[in-house]
């Protein structure tokens, strides 16, 4: 074969692989949403000015940031079929021990300790009774909302906690600094959005997740340690509502035990918009954040048309609605 020859095989070659990428992007629910985003924003832009100034724009992307990062965890448990309606009481409990850990004179590391083991504590049984006792996920963590809720209110007496000992500055500062002029929370939601697509696409790990979603009897003849696996997601999706609780109290600078109430709604909202399926076997890391950009984008825009706050749930809810409808015809057509 002539040199010429080989040059344009290669060239078909690679053309063929960059048409099917294109294609492949294009039959993405997140590049879809991703658009709706823009066009939002634009339409925003001339809507109302206040829209595009500095401030807004720090303060919505502050906002999405703290959902983004719950909604990476979920993303991993709805992969696997499953969802954790808790991780609203699970923040508000972490942010609790957290507090009174540093009130009590803990150092930052150390109050990060105590809230990540809380948090992780509430995954790791949520995970064991769904893994092991096959209890259904909807009850399990909508009983762990119940219990966090409950502890949260007693281990704080229902009191609010706004001094957080000798590492206080740093411990603010943390949560409410910026760095290259986005919010530290931002700078957080876009590096564990990195890891998440990692670990999604090309980690064992990943592949696992998405075969017990996919077929779980299937995934388990495969040698697939699918209880384990099972309890390390929701263990995530744990620690990542606890994260948000270290970031959150350092932006607020005081903690309540009402911290969280309702949180999961838009958390597993920022998920399903995001392209995750919930019937298992789908997800995007990168879907999960956009999802939660859109939701608080929607928001936000509402707010500044002036529009009734009692809409949003309304607005929101068609949203996930019209996701899911999205979903449906863009498999209809793949089939």
């Amino acid at each position: 074969m002539s040199t010429s020859a080989v040059d344009a095989d290669l060239s078909r070659i690679a053309a063929q692989r960059e048409h099917g990428l294109f294609q492949g992007i294009l039959q993405t629910q997140p590049f879809w949403i991703f658009l709706a985003l823009i066009v939002i924003c634009v339409v925003m832009s001339f809507v109302s000015p206040s829209f595009t100034r500095e401030a807004n724009l720090f303060n919505t992307t502050r906002n999405f940031a703290f959902y983004g990062i719950m909604a990476l965890g979920m993303t991993a448990v709805i992969i696997t079929a499953g969802i954790d309606l808790s991780v609203g009481s699970v923040l508000g409990l972490s942010a609790v021990t957290l507090a009174m850990a540093m009130q009590a004179g803990a150092p930052i590391w150390l109050g990060f300790l105590v809230c990540m083991l809380t948090a992780g504590a509430c995954g790791f049984v949520n995970g064991v009774l769904i893994a092991y006792l096959k209890l259904s996920p909807f009850v399990v963590t909508l009983g762990m909302l119940s219990i966090a809720r409950s502890l949260a209110l007693s281990v704080s007496n229902n009191q609010m906690i706004y001094q957080f000992g000798p590492d206080e500055r740093i411990f603010l500062e943390i949560g409410s600094g910026r760095l290259l002029g986005l919010a530290n929370p931002v700078w957080v939601l876009i590096v564990l959005t990195v890891v998440f697509v990692f670990l999604f696409r090309y980690s064992t790990w990943g592949r696992y997740i998405f075969a017990i979603g996919g077929n779980e009897d299937a995934a388990r003849l495969t040698g697939v340690p699918v209880e384990r696996v099972k309890v390390s997601v929701y263990v995530l999706c744990s620690l990542m509502a606890g994260l948000t609780a270290f970031l959150m109290c350092g932006w607020l600078g005081s903690v309540t035990s009402s911290l969280g109430v309702a949180y999961e709604l838009q958390v597993i909202a920022s998920t399903v918009i995001g392209g995750a399926n919930l019937m298992g076997g789908q997800g995007y890391a990168l879907g999960a954040a956009i999802g939660a950009a859109l939701v608080e984008v929607i928001r936000n825009s509402l707010l500044l048309a002036g529009v009734d706050p009692y809409w949003q749930g309304t607005f929101v809810g068609a949203f996930i609605i019209l996701a899911v409808l999205l979903e449906k015809v863009r498999v209809r057509r793949g089939a």
